[in-house]
């Protein structure tokens, strides 16, 4: 009796283990009690899971001259304090309640919520708000799929009412949940032809890695269902598997069903990449950890603290700027009501009400089957701030940077935590805001230089292989500095090919570069669109292209030949405003005030700087291009209208492009005086080399939104 009540003592006890590490390992499930907010260590895996709510913030040792930039913020009782605050953990509670008696979910457990967020207040009525006075009513915007139909709709937090809106395009779908991605990540595990064909392959199952990658639209055949395409890597020997491909390894899934529709393999031919020195960790980098002992430590220090202040959670104010912050699922950080006090007064002036990443498109340029299709949405199918990633602290951020988390909803409506997925923080790089030295033969003993020190809020993406860093950098003379970083890990092809002398003449069919033994990087894009609703002293704006012009001398007039004049011309409609930089046609692109004018007369204005930028090149009718049009052009001007933010179009998930800036574009409705929206393309051509190889150095670029006769 003994014995058998000890035997089943042990196996209650294996079998309690087993159920305990299974739970605690699965990806991204749901928590046990829907209802209940977890409290927990930050290092948990319950914690750091995509789908789990984190209470506690890491505990921060206090340096010696440093603040304490991480506060314990109490995420289960906070209340909105502006009218765009995102919104809060008991506002989602709320919101799911509330659609859980709606006739759309009540009756179905087949529902998800793809986007809970803020139904911001009308426009005009922010503009008027002041602190102190009440809120308005509290709206979430939602986007669900509930029995395979998509549903946009409205939930009044105050009424309890809900308003289901007839807003969904003609074709696409909303973006996809992190429960979308994981489970589809993991479906064709349970297939098993999949699971042969990786062995097959010589992969063993338990050192498999799968991505889902979004397929766009490519044809009739691919309407009426939700469908992803999921490709595989092997992780042998190295946590870097994006460098070990099964290539031409491709499983067609329905993202609904979870149901293998096809796979294809045409990549039999084509062997695995070695692991050697693809490990990026640099745990396992020695020579890199001797190399970086020849670089001695630098440090910034802020002997009274950070120069910002940050109220009620979201407005920053700094210098002569303030503005609200928040992060959102879709667009990743929104910087709006940014306004900048001018010297010569106390009062602060509108600059801009609304900014954010609108869309990135990135299409790689290989036409072969397995990777025709690669041609992401980033923004619109995974979600930007979806995928951002909590910044590491003294490494992405400096010392004294404050730390913003962010709370969104789960595809069950569960609101969770991410912790400091936005940093803000002063920096100065060592560069000199403004000099001047007299010349001694002047007779004046005068030198005045002064630091550049400036603001900067930062998020940092991971979609997948690749890291996106955005920087919206505020400085102290009106300038607004937008930049993207590209960084991480390159997206490569397997190959036969181990030398390029083994490629014959005529049969350079790499798109585009041998990086390593079996390793091809293949060329692609990124195109960055971002949303900038410009409010220059007030909502009723014109766009000016200001075109750099030669002008050619009179016989006799002047020892000159030739020189430039600027000749200003006012946007009237939307077509007038559609810009594609040319290096040899140069011009200024001036947002203005034609009502508010400087004491000599000058209407007060803003300008967008463009720097290094890239076009698009594909062919307009290319399916791809098709959805992705709004990259035609650099610039684009369009009339203020609330449901026009996302460049691609609200559903971009196989979409047909049928909804997308250039189709509300192509209305050419009037635009001069008028409330109006520039959207702005930063763009990137990447031709991979072997210094990309195995992980790639930062790239960046930038654009500036200056003052031009504001102050």
């Amino acid at each position: 009796m003994e014995s058998k009540s000890f035997r089943f003592l042990f196996s209650f006890i294996i079998i309690a283990f087993l159920l305990h590490h299974t739970w605690t390992h699965l990806p991204y499930a749901p928590p046990p009690d829907l209802t209940t907010l977890i409290d927990c260590a930050t290092n948990s895996h319950w914690c750091t899971s995509k789908n789990r709510f984190q209470s506690k913030q890491p505990t921060v040792t206090k340096e010696p001259g440093a603040t304490i930039s991480h506060r314990s913020r109490c995420h289960e009782s906070a209340v909105p304090r502006h009218p765009l605050d995102p919104l809060t953990v008991l506002e989602f509670n709320k919101v799911r309640s509330i659609l859980s008696f709606h006739a759309l979910f009540n009756s179905s457990n087949n529902y998800a919520f793809h986007s809970v967020v803020l139904e911001e207040p009308d426009k005009d009525l922010v503009r008027k708000w002041e602190k102190g006075q009440p809120l308005f009513p509290r709206i979430a915007s939602v986007v669900a799929r509930a029995n395979g139909v998509s549903h946009v709709l409205t939930v009044n937090l105050e009424t309890d009412e809900v308003n289901v809106r007839n807003t969904a395009p003609l074709t696409g779908y909303p973006t996809m949940t992190i429960e979308d991605m994981t489970s589809s990540s993991w479906a064709p595990l349970s297939d098993a032809e999949f699971n042969h064909t990786i062995i097959q392959r010589g992969v063993n199952l338990d050192d498999l890695a799968c991505l889902p990658i979004s397929l766009g639209w490519f044809g009739k055949k691919e309407e009426n269902r939700r469908l992803i395409k999921v490709q595989c890597y092997s992780m042998k020997d190295t946590a870097n598997f994006y460098m070990k491909p099964i290539e031409g390894l491709t499983v067609l899934l329905d993202m609904d069903t979870k149901e293998v529709v096809e796979i294809s393999d045409t990549g039999r031919s084509i062997p695995i990449p070695k692991a050697t020195n693809t490990d990026y960790r640099f745990s396992e980098q020695k020579k890199l950890q001797q190399e970086l002992k020849l670089i001695n430590p630098i440090s910034i220090e802020q002997p009274k603290g950070p120069s910002f202040i940050i109220e009620d959670e979201h407005l920053v104010k700094w210098a002569n700027w303030e503005f609200h912050l928040k992060p959102d699922p879709r667009a990743g950080v929104v910087i709006s009501r940014a306004k900048v006090r001018d010297l010569d007064g106390e009062v602060m002036r509108d600059v801009m009400y609304k900014g954010f990443t609108s869309e990135l498109f990135v299409p790689y340029m290989d036409p072969t089957d397995a990777w025709y299709f690669k041609t992401y949405m980033d923004a619109g199918a995974y979600g930007f701030g979806l995928q951002a990633m909590p910044l590491d602290s003294l490494n992405d951020c400096p010392r004294n940077a404050y730390y913003m988390d962010v709370v969104f909803a789960a595809g069950d409506g569960v609101p969770y935590v991410r912790s400091n997925m936005i940093c803000v923080f002063d920096r100065y790089a060592g560069d000199i805001g403004w000099r001047h030295a007299e010349s001694p033969i002047t007779g004046m003993e005068i030198k005045e230089v002064r630091p550049k020190v400036t603001l900067v809020a930062r998020m940092a993406a991971s979609v997948a292989n690749y890291d996106y860093i955005v920087d919206w950098e505020f400085q102290t003379d009106g300038l607004i500095m937008i930049k993207v970083g590209l960084s991480g890990i390159l997206m490569v092809k397997g190959s036969e090919y181990d030398n390029m002398n083994q490629v014959k003449e005529g049969q350079e069919n790499l798109f585009d570069t041998l990086l390593s033994e079996n390793v091809i990087g293949v060329i692609h894009d990124h195109f960055i669109t971002f949303y900038l609703d410009m409010d220059i002293d007030d909502s009723d704006n014109s766009f000016v292209k200001v075109n750099i012009k030669r002008q050619d001398t009179s016989p006799g007039e002047s020892p000159r030949k030739s020189y430039l004049k600027a000749i200003r011309n006012v946007a009237k409609i939307e077509k007038d405003a559609q810009v594609q930089l040319k290096l040899y046609d140069p011009s200024e692109f001036h947002v203005i005030n034609p009502t508010k004018k400087t004491r000599v007369g000058n209407p007060v204005g803003y300008k967008v700087v463009p720097f290094g930028t890239a076009a698009s090149l594909l062919d307009h009718d290319d399916p791809p291009q098709r959805r992705g049009a709004f990259t035609n052009n650099q610039i684009w001007v369009t009339p203020y209208n609330i449901s026009e933010q996302w460049a691609g179009g609200l559903f971009v998930y196989q979409s047909q492009g049928d909804d997308t800036l250039v189709v509300w574009s192509e209305r050419d409705r009037p635009i001069e005086n008028k409330d109006i929206v520039v959207w702005y393309t930063l763009g990137f051509h990447h031709i991979p080399c072997q210094e990309d190889f195995p992980i790639m150095p930062t790239v960046s670029s930038s654009f500036d939104l200056n003052p031009v006769n504001f102050f």
